[in-house]
């Protein structure tokens, strides 16, 4: 039975990711970028500037006082701490008066070629962002040196123009797996119909992109419907000026969400190409086995005859019996192989 999580006043993590809790602290200003990495809120709070901005990695939600005592500090509501440690929580964007919440989910393959999700929280306040991560990642890596080299003056900038760059992350990454299935897809229709059945691939190859399809499509259409809220609404801590960077964002969206109609539209016609593959495979080996049983067809009425068991039969007293038997099953199958070449049937 699903628990009441409105009834309960602990929180924990219902995901299954062994990585443990630790934070990592990116605190810069247009002057200078200071790092530091602790297991707990409290090592980290004497290097919280008031005149920088501080994006604070949190990696692992194994423990769950952790993430309370980092909400607690950052006057996170008890319900989107909750809504953190969630797992299989959807996706969605709220906005709070003094913050933002987004969570989504980050995909990536395994060594199956298969995509796993993995939930990505991001909290964005005026003069700091928060991100929670499942488990271990270097998916901002980037962001990090764009930073370190001042980027487009990113140290300049606001707190919702870092929001806009993760964002752009996540849809730069989501494009180039959508890209990739595309150009899979499309490379599995040409096999299907070449010539060489050598190269014809199996069922599980669309199977497994199928169901990458599905868990792309959960992820992206909620936030399609989601993403508005940031581009209409009267969001105090997102910018006018920042405002085209979410545009961008929302671009790339779209993009995804085409190319998901693409790859939809494709799966029948590659179950439909596939069976008539395996229809038409069928039938050559149906043909050829028919030859074959053509051929032997009168041989077999042949050998049926010289096999009867009669005392009295002619042939048994020819000196080369044998041989014209032979040849006479020679011809016949020759025969039988040419008129059925010369009316096309094979």
């Amino acid at each position: 039975m699903t628990r009441n999580n409105l009834l309960s006043e602990n929180l924990s993590y219902n995901g299954i990711s062994p990585t443990p809790t630790h934070l990592h602290l990116c605190s810069y200003n247009a002057e200078s970028v200071q790092r530091y990495t602790s297991e707990n809120i409290e090592s980290l709070l004497p290097h919280l500037a008031q005149k920088s901005m501080d994006w604070i990695q949190i990696h692992g939600l194994q423990k769950a006082t952790v993430i309370q005592d980092i909400c607690r500090h950052f006057n996170i509501d008890f319900l989107v701490a909750q809504d953190i440690l969630n797992a299989n929580h959807q996706t969605k964007i709220e906005e709070h008066e003094k913050y933002n919440v987004i969570i989504l989910k980050l995909l990536s393959y395994d060594e199956k070629n298969e995509l796993i999700p993995q939930q990505l929280s991001i909290i964005q306040g005026e003069k700091f962002l928060l991100t929670f991560t499942e488990r271990e990642s270097d998916f901002f890596n980037e962001i990090e040196t764009a930073i370190q080299n001042n980027v487009l003056k990113i140290r300049d900038r606001q707190s919702d123009f870092l929001l806009s760059v993760l964002l752009n992350s996540v849809m730069a990454c989501c494009m180039s797996i959508i890209i990739s299935m595309e150009d899979d897809l499309e490379d599995i229709e040409e096999r299907l119909m070449s010539p060489d059945t050598a190269e014809i691939p199996g069922i599980d190859d669309i199977q497994t992109h199928r169901k990458n399809y599905r868990l792309i499509k959960k992820t992206i259409i909620p936030l399609k419907e989601e993403f508005s809220k940031l581009l209409h609404n009267e969001n105090i801590l997102l910018h006018k000026a920042n405002r085209p960077f979410f545009n961008d964002v929302n671009d790339h969206l779209q993009f995804i969400i085409q190319t998901l109609d693409s790859c939809r539209e494709m799966f029948p016609t590659l179950v439909e190409l596939y069976v008539s593959n395996n229809d038409l495979r069928m039938n050559n080996i149906m043909k050829q086995l028919t030859v074959v049983s053509t051929i032997f067809i009168p041989l077999t009425f042949l050998v049926g005859i010289w096999g009867m068991n009669f005392h009295n039969m002619p042939e048994l007293s020819w000196e080369y019996g044998y041989l014209y038997a032979w040849g006479l099953m020679l011809i016949t199958a020759v025969a039988v192989y040419l008129y059925i070449k010369r009316k096309k049937w094979y």
